[in-house]
């Protein structure tokens, strides 16, 4: 069975470098652009994780995933893992402090986003 994976960024690129490297029948995405709604549609569509890129729209991809997980924790929900793509290394502190389950950094391979996606969901 496909894990299901909503991926958040607002820059066709982005979205286009996350479908480049999980095109593989185990995974089914779904493409979102906008923060403001991904918990409603994280809530309805229920996916295995959540790709977030750092930058998308005016929230920022750390500030949407400290919103899922409060959110979560608000309505007595597991909160579900959340891969950020970050800009730069040094920005895996700000990761961290947000909460998110994984993260690579930009460019990345195909090799580190399943791995990372691999890693949130274990966990």
């Amino acid at each position: 069975m496909a894990l299901r994976i909503v991926v958040l960024a607002d820059e066709a690129w982005a979205s286009n470098e996350v479908h480049a490297a999980l095109t593989e029948p185990d995974y089914a995405l779904i493409d979102h652009d906008d923060p403001r709604t991904a918990f409603d549609l994280v809530d309805a569509e229920g996916p295995d994780a959540v790709v977030i890129d750092l930058q998308v729209k005016s929230m920022g991809g750390m500030a949407v995933a400290r919103d899922l997980h409060q959110r979560a924790a608000l309505a007595d929900q597991e909160s579900v893992p959340v891969v950020l793509l970050l800009d730069r290394a040094a920005d895996s502190f700000l990761a961290k402090r947000a909460g998110v389950a994984a993260w690579v950094t930009k460019p990345f391979t195909a090799h580190d986003l399943r791995t990372a996606i691999d890693q949130a969901i274990a966990d």
